[in-house]
């Protein structure tokens, strides 16, 4: 096998190797699309909510990134936070423009869902998600105006109303009852032993039905330090037949609390409790509502352990329920996600 090489300034830069005619001179027809020195407009440009404001490839100016699916080249760069690369495979033998493309890499999985890398998908009507190698970004979809916005065709609207023009009815209802809300939230506000109090709220239930586990973060404690609190919480018996139980009253759609007919033990990570409870549970309805917990207090359940002991846990104890339309997975991360 022989190799050879061309010494710099020897022979016609365009001539060709034997054998290949008119491979080199496509090669040098590639269009140049980096120019120096760098002209950049004064502004740097506005991109859409989740699109990156990057330097270009000529190392000039900033651009918004290009998307997939998008036209792409030397100085037009692909996004590279969503894993977006440059394919020129269909552009070759020159390989001068290429379009955006998702790198191959592992899924996503969000709410017992898979979700292919670079997936588009919508978990929530207020935002919009990407899969990227594993990892889930997502932008609101709803961006409220400021109150002073025009709007055309408005004349003689309120101000108060301006912030809604051209927005439909669900996302008029969406821009008046979401609220700037503190990280922590005080339940209330109170001084103990010279620390003010402040916890955030309790997440759902882990479980739609059997003992699960919810937790909040606050500062009740001696050192008057953030921490993590879990405690206990049984919303449902597992019971595929729970519906054919409960009896929902003639006219009604829905029962919103029932109990069991007689005091059972709870049972908990192979530990049972020491007193028998008779729990008020949420109920069921024939419509497409769902009951949740309204009014509940907080008890204090010992578990005792066969060989290892016994240890105590706090738990929610429901005194009545609300039957209503917001209806909750408990692993979804949007349930408490409030636009800013």
């Amino acid at each position: 096998m022989k190799f050879c090489c061309r010494a710099q300034g020897g022979g016609p830069p365009d001539t060709p190797p034997e054998g290949r005619p008119g491979e080199a001179s496509e090669v040098h027809q590639r269009k140049q699309f980096c120019h120096w020195p760098c002209q950049c407009p004064r502004q740097k440009p506005s991109c859409p909510p989740g699109v990156s404001l990057l330097r270009d490839g000529c190392g000039c100016c900033k651009v918004c990134a290009r998307q997939a699916g998008d036209m792409c080249n030397e100085a037009d760069l692909c996004d590279p936070h969503k894993g977006l690369y440059c394919d020129y495979s269909a552009d070759g033998p020159r390989y001068e423009t290429g379009v955006c493309a998702h790198l191959i890499a592992v899924g996503c999985e969000f709410n017992r869902v898979h979700y292919h890398n670079g997936q588009v998908f919508q978990p929530n009507p207020l935002f919009s998600c990407l899969c990227v190698s594993g990892a889930i970004g997502c932008t609101p979809l709803f961006i409220p105006k400021p109150a002073d916005s025009h709007c055309s065709g408005a004349k003689g609207r309120k101000k108060s109303d301006q912030s809604n023009c051209g927005l439909g009815p669900f996302q008029q209802q969406l821009s008046t009852s979401y609220k700037t809300m503190p990280a922590y939230r005080n339940l209330p506000l109170i001084w103990k032993r010279k620390c003010l109090v402040q916890a955030t709220k309790w997440t759902p239930c882990s479980r739609t039905c059997g003992m699960g586990i919810s937790d909040r973060v606050t500062n009740e404690n001696s050192n008057c330090e953030m921490r993590k609190e879990k405690r206990l919480c049984y919303i449902q018996p597992c019971d595929s037949n729970i519906s054919k139980r409960i009896k929902i009253p003639k006219g009604k759609t829905c029962q919103p609390t029932f109990q069991l007919l007689k005091a059972e033990k709870f049972i908990f990570s192979g530990c049972s409790s020491t007193q028998s409870y008779k729990p008020t549970f949420c109920g069921v309805c024939l419509d497409k509502r769902c009951c949740v917990p309204n009014k509940s207090k907080m008890i204090t359940i010992q578990f005792d352990c066969p060989n290892e002991g016994s240890f105590k846990w706090k738990m929610l104890w429901i005194t009545s329920c609300v039957c209503q339309r917001n209806c909750r997975d408990p692993g979804d991360t949007f349930s408490e996600l409030k636009i800013l």
